[in-house]
Order: structure tokens, then C-alpha cells, then sequence
């Protein structure tokens, strides 16, 4: 099957290339490579990658046009990610993620292409489910409060009795409720891909991806994870800065197993199809299955790479939410999808590797070896034709 990737010279996007071409299928690759997205500049692609490589931007219909040819089915990853900067960056957000998807979707039903795979977030559920020990099951909490926040409260708390509330797991089901741009936008996202299968009688699946951390992650831009963030402290020698408490609780779940999933929703759809049927969309959470903190995380990847250890600052991010894990038991009983990388084994290789891109499957000069599975996903897959994609918008694989 020839599959387009949108997306795919990024961080999950390579690793889902490296997947869907190591089973079988063919591979083109549509990606802009922005420089707020690949702030530094153009990778070097790989000198066999098994892909074909087409720079440009789902924003472009006639780009989008030209890569769809012969295309069977799409997984869309092109997008922005993170919080950005400030409120200023919110055009760019809308303009990648909702534009470039409407774009992307009218290309496809010119095309007749009907099968698509979207990258979604669990940012979509804005705050998670909670529960009070007096009143059960709460209702969404608002959004908090600088003042709260400028006072050390960073819980959320019952409407009805004032008491902090204990976080619970979220199901597909639950409302969306975005808390902020990037969050707003990957709902709005959902909204354009389901309103597409509706009118074309599409196949379509939307991967609500939980905190994705591995090889690969992109460093040293307000766009990255918090792991490349402590990940980029520890390299440069400083101590991870963990906000709040550090006691938010999120589901930080391996880009290879990622991958996996977006290859297991890519055959459902191109193939028997997902519960819903043609004509609406499925969505799914894809997380590891077991809540951690933040600051677990920090301390983690801080023992793992041998310190300094973190810091709690007490500081925050207004649009940041405090609690967010979901159940992942949709997809493992319907696309039978389970993550296979252990916490501590992925902490400890992206606390080993060296922050970027190396080379996958091979080691970069004067690397010091590693297990044959810690190479087996990459943290790139690309090397060595830089210049052939400054010569020419297209490189098609040998």
C-alpha cells in the first residue's frame, strides 16, 4: 500500500515511516521542514531511507495534490506542537494544524483518497476526569487561576465542597474541552476529519497521543516536550526545572510504541475498518497505561544520565492543565495495540543518547556502542542528502 505521512521528517512522523516501510509498504513523505518546527534547518536525509521525500506544505492544495498521486491512505502528523511562546503564535497553530488539515482533506476528496489516520493529542480533553472523596465523580473543573497558582494551589478543587479532587482516567467519550491554542486547534483538527468522513463516507481514526517522549525529540525550542526540556538541562550540565509541584500527573508513553499504534490504526482503516464504519471517525488514547509525574519524570531521566538532580521552582504555564491520563482500552481491544517499551528501559536510552537526531540503526562517529534494541527505533532516519533536497523539492528513494 502507498501511504502518504505528512509530517514525516519529524519526531513521531520518522519513527511511523520507519514502521509502515519496515512492514512492506511504500512510503512518501510531504513535510515544509519550518524552521519553528526544524529550527535547524534541513536534515540529512538518509542515502537508501526506503521512503519518498516531497518538501512541502499541506498548506499548499497544489503540493498536497501532487503527493497524493497514487496515495491509498494517509497519516497525518504535520502539524505544531507545544505552547509556543505567547498568544502571538496562534495564527501560525490555526494556519499548520486546521488549515493545512482542511487543505489536506479537500485534496483527498478531489483525490479520492478515503482513508486517513490523524495525529490527535490528549490536549483535546483540556483538564482530566476527577473525582472528590465526598461527592464521587466531579465535573470538569474550570480552568484555574493565576491567583490560585501565584499561592501554591495547583490542585483543582470540588464545586460542591472546596475539597482537592483526585484524578481519574479519561475515556474517548469524555467532553473536549481544549485549555488552550495547540489544544483547541487538534479538536478543531478532529472536527474537519470527522466532518470529511461524513461527507465522503471516509475511513477515519484519530490517535489522541499521550506524552510522547524517545530518540528523536526535537531540543532547544519552545515547541518541544518537557522531557527534551529536562533531557536538554541535564546534557548542558543543569539542573531540570520542574513547575508546580511537580506533582501533575501525565501518561508519558515511547515514540516507538507511538508508532506502532499509528501502523495498527493504518491497517484498521485500510482494511477491515474501525467500529463506526465508513462515514465517521474513531477515536482512540494512546498512553502507556500507568500515570507518573512530572517530576518522576525529571528525577528519572536526572538518575538515569547521572544528574544534577531537578528542581521544583513552583513556577507554571497559565495554559497548562494539571492532571491529564487516559484509559488506552479502546485501542487494545479493538486494534490489539499494547505498549512494548518499559518506563525505566526508554528513560534510560533517551537519558544516554545524545539530544537530536543520530543516525538510526547505525551509531554517529565516536558514539559508544549500544544494544542492538536500543537501535531498533530511530532517532532519525535521515542522513547524507541535505544538499539534494536544497537542489530539488523531491528525493525519491533508490
Amino acid at each position: 500500500m502507498r501511504v502518504l505521512v505528512t509530517g514525516g521528517a519529524g519526531f513521531i512522523g520518522s519513527h511511523v515511516v520507519e514502521v509502515l516501510a519496515s512492514a512492506g509498504h511504500e512510503v512518501r513523505v510531504l513535510d515544509a521542514l519550518l524552521p519553528y518546527v526544524h529550527p535547524g534547518g534541513l536534515p540529512p536525509f538518509s542515502g537508501d531511507p526506503g521512503f519518498e521525500f516531497v518538501r512541502g506544505d499541506v498548506r499548499d492544495a497544489q503540493s498536497v495534490d501532487n503527493a497524493l498521486r497514487g496515495v491509498s491512505a494517509v497519516c497525518h502528523l504535520a502539524a505544531m506542537v507545544g505552547l509556543g511562546i505567547d498568544f502571538d503564535d496562534a495564527p501560525l497553530y490555526a494556519g499548520c494544524n486546521d488549515l493545512g488539515t482542511a487543505v489536506l482533506l479537500a485534496a483527498m476528496a478531489r483525490a479520492r483518497v478515503s482513508r486517513v489516520v490523524l495525529a490527535s493529542s490528549m490536549v483535546v480533553y483540556g483538564e482530566g476526569a476527577y473525582s472528590c472523596v465526598e461527592h464521587g465523580l466531579a465535573a470538569t473543573p474550570p480552568p484555574r487561576q493565576a491567583a490560585d497558582l501565584d499561592a501554591g494551589l495547583f490542585e483543582p478543587r470540588c464545586e460542591r465542597c472546596g475539597a482537592p479532587l483526585s484524578p481519574e482516567l479519561v475515556p474517548e467519550e469524555a467532553p473536549l474541552a481544549p485549555r488552550n491554542v495547540y489544544a483547541a486547534t487538534k479538536v478543531a483538527q478532529e472536527h474537519l476529519v470527522s466532518s470529511w468522513a461524513r461527507a465522503t463516507q471516509g475511513h477515519a481514526a484519530a490517535l489522541r497521543y499521550h506524552n510522547v517522549y524517545g530518540p528523536g525529540m526535537p531540543r532547544d525550542t519552545p515547541y518541544a516536550g518537557v522531557a527534551s526540556f529536562f533531557r536538554s538541562a541535564l546534557e548542558a550540565g543543569r539542573a531540570p526545572r520542574v513547575f508546580e509541584d511537580g506533582a501533575q500527573r501525565r501518561d508519558f508513553v515511547h515514540v516507538r510504541d507511538v508508532a506502532a499504534a499509528t501502523a495498527a490504526a493504518l491497517e484498521a482503516v485500510a482494511g477491515p475498518g474501525v467500529p463506526g464504519g465508513p462515514g465517521a471517525l474513531r477515536a482512540y488514547n494512546v498512553g502507556s497505561g500507568t500515570p507518573r509525574t512530572v517530576g518522576q519524570l525529571a528525577s528519572a531521566l536526572a538518575d538515569a544520565h547521572g544528574g544534577p538532580d531537578p528542581v521544583v521552582t513552583g513556577e507554571y504555564r497559565l495554559g497548562d492543565v494539571r492532571h491529564i491520563t487516559a484509559s488506552s482500552e479502546r485501542i487494545q481491544r479493538e486494534l490489539d495495540w499494547r505498549p512494548a517499551v518499559p518506563f525505566a528501559a526508554g528513560v534510560a536510552e533517551f537519558a544516554a543518547l545524545p539530544a537530536g537526531r543520530v543516525p538510526a540503526g547505525r551509531l554517529a562517529a565516536g558514539a559508544d556502542a549500544a544494544p542492538r534494541s536500543d537501535l531498533d527505533g530511530r532517532e532519525s532516519f535521515h542522513r547524507n542528502l541535505s544538499k539534494t533536497c536544497e537542489r530539488a523539492n523531491v528525493y525519491r528513494s533508490p
